[in-house]
């Protein structure tokens, strides 16, 4: 692990690529900016937005215009894509990680592209860069280009999400077995968080596939050498996770309608056994009400067995409302 201190503000890892040589460097952290560039070579630059001489670290490095180094340093949370000058740069979405797991928890990155160069900031740990850092080291002479790089961000990206996607069919598959089980259980909140990090990733995704799409109709001239192709099969591969996401999504409503249902059902059965109780109690009310009106002359008010006639006059009324409530189909 390297431990030298950090020449370059924000500085997270560099790489530079030679095509000629097939052979990807890493740079080490007491790397300067002029090391970045080399003949018939290209860098990518990985920086932490958190470092706030980032900005200033920017405006040193050649070829970025102000459009692109604003994309690097924003702190807006949406996607963009923006082909412009043969430059490519605004932000995409990823998964953030921590030390100890990988998260749902959305990240942004922001990059810029051209045919020098590919730079990205981020402020959190995210899981698709780490992922494609790590195929760097095992693969160097794959990349040729930028934009290879690029492709390979992206494509990481859709890997984590069909990893999110397996994630959270497993869950929807736990709650399904409880919620179709004889036993009733109220699963909603634990279906709450699925259906909201479905809907987030499904809507962000849709923002990227637009975005991409629209990049891909520029001309020609305005985009990096290549682009044209990876944008395509960049959106056959998100199109692809994306039919995925709606399904999640759209059987996660469906789960959701049926534990309302069935929270309705065990309500109205718990009132259609209220109401039959209070069908049965009605009748002796109304009898022990009478006995208890305070006014002369009361039925079995003298004698010896009054309690007695009182008691069968109530079982009687209750017989008699189970029986009316059967003669109506009620019960």
């Amino acid at each position: 692990m390297d431990t030298l201190p950090v020449n370059i503000p924000g500085f997270v890892w560099a790489y530079r690529f030679s095509p000629t040589e097939k052979t990807a460097v890493r740079l080490t952290n007491s790397a300067t900016v002029a090391e970045l560039t080399g003949d018939n070579c290209f860098y990518w630059l990985h920086l932490n937005l958190a470092d706030a001489r980032v900005p200033a670290l920017l405006d040193t490095l050649d070829g970025l215009t102000e459009d692109a180094k604003s994309a690097l340093t924003t702190r807006d949370t949406h996607a963009t894509i923006t082909v412009d000058e043969q430059m490519l740069y605004g932000t995409l979405i990823d998964c953030q990680r921590d030390f100890a797991q990988d998260t749902n928890n959305l990240g942004w990155l922001h990059f810029a592209m051209s045919d020098r160069f590919i730079i990205t900031t981020r402020l959190q740990p995210l899981r698709s860069v780490e992922r494609a850092r790590a195929l760097i080291e095992k693969n160097p002479g794959k990349f040729a280009l930028p934009v290879d790089l690029f492709e390979l961000l992206v494509i990481e990206f859709q890997r984590t999400l069909i990893a999110i996607v397996i994630e959270l069919t497993e869950e929807l598959n736990l709650i399904e077995d409880i919620v179709y089980d004889n036993a009733p259980r109220d699963e909603r909140r634990r279906l709450a968080p699925v259906r909201r990090t479905v809907v987030r990733l499904h809507r962000h995704l849709r923002t990227v596939l637009a975005l991409m799409r629209r990049a891909a109709a520029a001309d020609e001239d305005e985009m990096p050498f290549g682009f044209d192709d990876v944008a395509r099969r960049l959106t056959s591969r998100l199109e692809t996770v994306d039919h995925d996401i709606y399904a999640l999504q759209d059987r996660a409503r469906l789960l959701h309608e049926e534990i309302d249902s069935k929270q309705s059902s065990e309500t109205n059965r718990h009132l259609y056994l209220l109401s039959i109780m209070t069908a049965f109690l009605l009748p002796p009310t109304l009898v022990t009400g009478f006995f208890g009106m305070n006014t002369a002359n009361l039925p079995f008010a003298i004698g010896d067995y009054g309690t007695e006639y009182a008691v069968i006059l109530i079982i009687g009324s209750i017989v008699f409302a189970w029986w009316l409530l059967r003669r109506v189909d009620i019960l």
